[in-house]
């Protein structure tokens, strides 16, 4: 049975499918509301998924729609504006 290192969890990138430490990955968030924000601080409420904040996975993940399948609802623009700003 392998390690995990409980000060960097790994995720896995819903773009390339690459697995990271979560600190080297962006969280999008599926609030209770419905409505997906970007999460700055990895620990709200709600489902999330996770994107290297690289504007090759951040493209990949919009014309795939990775982020929506993974989530289940649809990403705003200004969400999207919010995350290629952090890139």
């Amino acid at each position: 049975m392998g390690t995990v290192n409980l000060r960097n969890p790994v995720r896995t990138c819903v773009a390339c499918r690459v697995e990271a430490g979560k600190c080297d990955l962006v969280r999008l968030v599926r609030r209770p509301d419905g409505i997906v924000e970007l999460d700055r601080t990895g620990r709200m409420a709600g489902r999330g998924a996770y994107l290297h904040a690289t504007a090759d996975c951040l493209e990949g993940a919009r014309k795939r729609r990775a982020i929506e399948r993974a989530l289940g609802a649809p990403v705003r623009p200004e969400t999207w504006a919010e995350v290629l700003n952090l890139s």
